[in-house]
């Protein structure tokens, strides 16, 4: 069970970057919104590292940097499903 911090951690990032990638989906790139769409669930991610005692440990960078990214894409991805499918009813 000494791992469970991080599984805790990787889950809390995913689902903290649901909405974000969400709204990163809707902003228009390299304007200011999708530049906070990215950067503003990082100081939770720190401040979550703290809270939790996962560390700094060179293992956790790529683990929560996947978390972090999938996050993104995935509320991404459910931001266009959404469309897509609201798009066919108005047909």
């Amino acid at each position: 069970m000494p791992y469970i911090n991080i599984y805790l951690t990787v889950a809390v990032v995913f689902a903290l970057n649901l909405p974000f990638g969400f709204w990163r989906a809707i902003a228009k790139k390299i304007k200011i919104s999708w530049f906070l769409a990215i950067h503003m669930p990082v100081p939770v991610v720190i401040i979550l590292r703290y809270t939790t005692g996962t560390g700094w440990s060179f293992i956790t960078f790529p683990v929560l940097t996947g978390a972090f990214c999938t996050g993104q894409l995935t509320g991404s991805l459910v931001y266009r499903k959404i469309l897509t499918i609201s798009n066919k009813r108005d047909i």
